[in-house]
């Protein structure tokens, strides 16, 4: 069983380190995802629209993930095309096309979208028409999606540096370096920025509290600290985004524990042993995680009690989770979409979306889920009760 869970890991790792998908493997050696077991649906997943942005590189898949106010949802490709579209009907407000390889975005907040490029550029767009209002030169390439407070806007690159940008201009304010570990999972998470802090997450499982006028440390916390023998068992990357609710802090790392901790102070609530590359989500009280062998669970968000798991979707190449009503939805690498009830787990509905796979985390704005498929189709769906 311990050669098993060894093998697991380093096959886990690898995976995420490389970018590889499990589906499709021939292998009859390797461990194959779970096979899709039928279910009674108790709600119907309807399509509202659907729209074409544009498809990205594999590498960029989950990087490239839409966001949105509670009217527009804004997107992105590989090859630097840059959409809005209209939460309600899907109908294309503006289109910009920088012209570079996007690696990273979208962002948006204080009426800017923002995208990141392979090679280290930030590119800020006016939420309203598209236009380019100013670009910035970084160390390396973005892997995240820019976030903005209206004063700054704040970018992580892939070497593990956090980048605090003028908002009007672009001019760097300030920077930290993370002291990357030697061996990390491929990616970074982004930052939490409100008017009094930026919080991010490190390759070193540190969360780290900014002011984001100077870059003065307020305080720093230690979600997970490395264990074992080999650079590859000392992985503990935070790659999902921190997740603020009230006056709490969320996050998850990988290869150790999601946990709650104080805004304020950064002093520990709970902690639960946990291992994942994605961003938590919250709802109904609980905190929902995706683990790195695609085990679903969900904790208490007063206490972090385990509230229930399941593992029937095994190795499936989840996408995070996002809360969606009374339920939680998460998309896999064949593109299937699944609605979990928060209750228990259980699933309630299941719907295909695009053979191309699901990677970049949705959003659920009103009652639209808004899905972005591998293949660049930005669809939007509602529930409906049985």
């Amino acid at each position: 069983m311990m050669r098993m869970q060894a093998w697991l890991q380093i096959a886990l790792a690898a995976t995420l380190i490389s970018g590889c998908s499990w589906f499709g493997d021939d292998d009859d050696n390797e461990i194959q995802p779970a096979e899709l077991e039928s279910f009674t649906e108790q709600v119907d997943i309807k399509r509202v629209w659907s729209k074409s942005v544009g498809g990205s590189d594999q590498k960029f898949w989950r990087s490239l993930r839409p966001s949105a106010s509670d009217q527009v949802v804004y997107a992105a490709n590989h090859q630097g095309e840059v959409s809005a579209l209209a939460v309600a009907d899907g109908q294309q407000l503006w289109r910009t096309d920088l012209e570079i390889g996007l690696s990273g975005g979208v962002g948006y907040g204080a009426g800017m979208v923002m995208v990141g490029s392979i090679e280290g550029e930030v590119y800020a767009l006016d939420a309203d028409d598209g236009g380019v209002l100013w670009s910035s030169q970084l160390s390396s390439e973005v892997l995240t999606s820019p976030q903005s407070n209206g004063e700054v806007v704040v970018v992580q690159t892939i070497d593990d540096k956090i980048y605090a940008l003028d908002a009007a201009t672009g001019d760097e304010r300030w920077q930290h370096d993370g002291d990357a570990p030697i061996l990390s999972v491929r990616g970074t998470s982004s930052a939490l920025v409100t008017d009094t802090m930026v919080l991010a997450g490190f390759d070193s499982g540190k969360l780290i509290a900014f002011n984001p006028e100077n870059g003065a440390l307020i305080w720093e916390a230690r979600l997970a600290l490395p264990k074992g023998r080999t650079e590859l068992e000392r992985m503990v990357d935070i790659d999902g985004d921190p997740l603020l609710v009230g006056d709490v802090i969320y996050a998850v790392s990988y290869q150790g524990r999601v946990g709650a901790i104080t805004r304020g102070t950064g002093r520990n609530l709970w902690f639960q042993d946990s291992s994942s590359h994605q961003s938590p989500a919250h709802g109904q009280e609980q905190i929902y995680v995706t683990e790195a062998d695609d085990t679903m669970r969900a904790f208490q968000a007063g206490s972090g009690r385990p509230v229930w798991a399941n593992e029937q979707l095994f190795l499936r190449r989840l996408t995070a989770p996002t809360v969606f009503g009374s339920t939680v939805a998460v998309a896999d690498a064949e593109g299937y979409l699944h609605l979990l009830d928060s209750v228990d787990g259980h699933f309630v509905g299941r719907t295909k979306v695009d053979g191309s796979g699901v990677a970049a985390t949705m959003l659920a704005r009103s009652d639209r889920l808004i899905v972005q498929a591998n293949d660049g189709s930005l669809t939007a769906y509602r529930i409906e009760a049985r």
